[in-house]
């Protein structure tokens, strides 16, 4: 597992892992099991203890986490749906952590082959949406909230799937 960070572009974060397991798998562990590798104690908006986060696996499906209570709490959604080579979602939290609907900046997620591993890319963009609070967001998603530690989760838990 390699993590790096790419691009100098400010109105986008990238972030690339190397995951030891095969694109189908890293797909699968990405949009199906974000439960068990996105830490819901922490990065959660909703009110209620968080348990789950799901990916709606269909073009204009509902990306949103699941509270203890049965509520949810939508992040954004889901604006193309390429299984296992890419996702394109919307992260529609704003800078103060609520959802917003008009937000619209777009996390891409590609999962590209890479020997026996996978190469996964994600590249959150038009970060200028945040107005003057940009640079801000892009250093709790560079650095802080730091998309590249979720890669690392993720793939840990990816190495582990079964195929």
């Amino acid at each position: 597992m390699r993590d790096q960070t790419t691009g100098g572009d400010p109105n986008s974060v990238r972030k690339v892992v190397s995951v030891k397991a095969p694109p189908a798998v890293a797909w699968r562990v990405f949009t199906e099991k974000m439960d068990t590798w996105w830490p819901l104690a922490m990065y959660k908006i909703g009110k209620a203890n968080a348990v789950d986060a799901v990916i709606e696996p269909r073009v204009g499906g509902r990306w949103y986490e699941r509270g203890d209570d049965g509520s949810t709490c939508d992040w954004g959604r889901v604006l193309s749906w390429e299984p296992p080579s890419r996702l394109l979602l919307t992260w529609d939290i704003n800078a103060d952590w609520q959802f917003d609907p008009k937000l619209n900046t777009e996390i891409e997620i590609l999962f590209i082959a890479d020997g026996d591993g996978t190469r996964v890319e994600l590249e959150h963009r038009r970060l200028d949406r945040y107005g003057a609070r940009r640079d801000q967001m892009r250093r709790i998603f560079e650095t802080e909230g730091d998309w590249g530690r979720l890669l690392q989760m993720f793939a840990r838990v990816a190495e582990g799937a079964p195929s």
